[in-house]
């Protein structure tokens, strides 16, 4: 589409971010258009990271660094209920829509598993006994928290009439 340049995440909620994006690639090229953003949110930890999930632990958003600021910061925490909740915004005729995914889960106490990225490794879903990084990307994508607010999306898609 010929937009090389980063685009602006400087919103303090996900719901920001992706409206953000999604405003962003609409007034530049006057399409509808879509846009994620998405975070852990550790109830423990007052719901951080949060927004500033991928860049936790530095602007290098490493999520090696990311993972052991997070499990530093819960080290003899009991509570380590967390959820990964994902927002779509889509942009259409200057309306916006959003569509939301939540999955809940706990923060392990160790990474386990080597699939999938970010948190992946120390996310445990609810009802699972495999983090996100133990599962085959087919089975993540049946309960992720990306996949939900997709399916919202689609949803809302195939059910109403959008003028072009």
């Amino acid at each position: 589409m010929g937009i090389y340049e980063d685009i602006p995440e400087t919103a303090s909620t996900l719901e920001g971010n992706a409206t953000q994006k999604a405003n962003y690639i609409f007034n530049k090229l006057g399409m509808p258009c879509f846009a994620d953003d998405t975070g852990l949110e550790v109830e423990a930890l007052d719901h951080r990271p949060g927004v500033f999930s991928s860049r936790y632990a530095g602007p290098e958003g490493i999520a090696e660094n990311n993972i052991n600021k997070l499990l530093k910061e819960l080290s003899g925490v009991t509570n380590r209920k967390a959820r990964f909740r994902t927002i779509i915004a889509f942009v259409h005729q200057s309306r916006v829509y959003h569509f939301e995914g939540i999955v809940h889960g706990i923060i392990t106490e160790e990474k386990r598993g080597n699939r999938g990225f970010g948190y992946d490794p120390v996310f445990l879903p609810r009802d699972s006994d495999n983090t996100f990084a133990q599962m085959l990307l087919t089975e993540k994508n049946k309960i992720s928290h990306r996949s939900l607010a997709l399916q919202k999306f689609i949803h809302f898609l195939n059910s109403y009439q959008l003028n072009p």
